[in-house]
């Protein structure tokens, strides 16, 4: 099988996977305005971890992780609650094997510099831990991407059969906007621009 034709076949079967797990799992609408950011931590795609995300909110949850999200800090980490203390934040995710999703990388990488003030990170869902990270450095992917082995922080943010899913978050940490799809650079612009000026974007 060419490698190309392979490339459309894997791309199928995530969808699908994704399809599945949407229609299985309870609580996938995207994210309600002005509902808190879902703590989580997981490893970066550039990091040697294959762990899962942590989505822990106190002690005690074992079964969402050892300890506390907001507590889990390190170069290695993509954390939701250290990206919302600096700031608005444009979360998207993504299924990065996927060109029409993993073109919205491209877009945010080239509007974050634009935007002072405002933090943009990526979670790729259910991907193969190894090619989403040589994806990232082929790509040149400077904003960070987390690696979301089992989904379980797309469940919780409302990611579902339609990719990609963008979150908007205010200086507050809570969601201002949500939007479902691709955002050209000009649009994705003037949101985050919005955002950063306290405004609806």
């Amino acid at each position: 099988m060419r490698s190309g034709a392979l490339v459309g076949v894997v791309a199928v079967i995530v969808l699908a996977y994704i399809t599945y797990n949407t229609l299985t799992t309870e609580g996938v609408d995207p994210l309600a305005r002005g509902t808190a950011l879902p703590p989580f931590a997981m490893p970066l795609a550039t990091s040697a971890s294959d762990g899962d995300a942590n989505v822990a909110t106190k002690r005690g949850e074992s079964q969402l992780g050892p300890r506390p999200a907001c507590e889990v800090r390190g170069p290695g980490v993509l954390n939701s609650c250290a990206l919302a203390e600096r700031g608005p934040v444009v979360l998207a995710f993504v299924v990065t094997g996927v060109k029409e999703c993993g073109s919205q990388l491209d877009v945010m990488d080239r509007v974050a510099g634009r935007v002072p003030g405002v933090a943009f990170a990526a979670v790729a869902e259910q991907e193969d831990h190894g090619e989403l990270r040589d994806r990232v450095r082929a790509r040149g992917w400077r904003l960070p991407v987390g690696y979301d082995h089992d989904g379980i922080v797309g469940n919780l943010y409302g990611f579902g059969v339609v990719c990609p899913l963008l979150v908007f978050a205010g200086a507050d940490g809570r969601v201002a906007a949500t939007h479902v799809g691709l955002l050209d650079e000009a649009e994705l612009t003037g949101r985050a621009e919005a955002l950063a000026a306290g405004r609806a974007p």
